[in-house]
């Protein structure tokens, strides 16, 4: 009977069951929704202004787009300084204990402090994967990277290149990294189990997040180029009157 148990377990269609099942039942569905969206317009207007110049800031000395780093934020803590989680990881952008001391910071949850931590730890993620990888794969590579680990998102690269798939493609590598959850393909990788589907989920999130910053950014850009013409009209003082406004005389 014990035999047969280990056998039936150990079946793919098992394992897939189950892992259904767990992410069923068991996990937080982190998909974005409507309530999702209206958040993020809501916290766009409340607690961004408040972080926008360090992202800026933190963003401009490592070289990075300010909405990635700020999107990045939004998918880690909301942009609430004082988040925790049930793991520990604090801060906007939610260092653990080890992270944060590498990156020079001693106070996880200074909203300043996390955010140029955050940004120096991406930038560092960033150089460990191949230069060979093309934008924007470069960076959704480096954000499951930043979720998952680094490891992790090696053997996933493995797994994707044993499939006869391109290691270097960021859609083909989210296809394979769920795998990562399942003793058939963990048992035999080097960093072992991870819960591959969840960087799939945080980077298409923040792909979600950095699309509505960056339309946001286009409509403030509009909006102050708009105001500046009213006001320089405004200078100039008001136009001469038109023949053509004044009624005519006769038909």
């Amino acid at each position: 009977l014990q035999q047969s148990l280990v056998a039936f377990f150990n079946l793919d269609s098992t394992q897939a069951l189950l892992q259904e099942l767990k992410q069923r039942h068991f996990e937080t569905d982190k998909r974005l929704n409507l309530v999702d969206n209206l958040t993020f317009r809501h916290h766009l207007k409340t607690r961004l202004p408040r972080l926008r110049t360090w992202f800026e800031e933190a963003a401009s000395e490592q070289q990075l787009p300010w909405e990635l780093l700020a999107a990045i934020g939004y998918q880690e803590s909301h942009w609430n300084p004082k988040a925790v989680s049930p793991t520990g990881v604090r801060g906007v952008m939610m260092l653990t204990q080890t992270t944060a001391r590498e990156m020079g910071i001693n106070k996880r949850t200074d909203p300043r402090q996390s955010i140029f931590g955050g940004a120096k730890y991406f930038k560092s993620l960033s150089q460990n994967i191949p230069e060979r990888i093309a934008e924007p794969d470069q960076t959704w590579f480096t954000l499951a990277a930043y979720n998952v680990g680094r490891g992790h998102l090696e053997d996933a690269r493995i797994l994707t290149q044993a499939a006869g798939d391109d290691p270097d493609l960021w859609d083909a590598v989210a296809k394979h990294l769920p795998k990562r959850a399942q003793a058939r393909w963990y048992n035999n990788l080097k960093h072992g189990f991870a819960r591959g589907h969840e960087p799939v989920q945080y980077v298409h999130n923040i792909q979600r997040y950095l699309t509505m910053l960056k339309l946001e950014s286009r409509f403030v850009a509009i909006q102050e180029e708009i105001q500046a013409k009213i006001d320089e009209n405004e200078l100039m003082g008001p136009p001469a009157p038109s023949l053509l406004s004044q009624p005519p005389d006769t038909l």
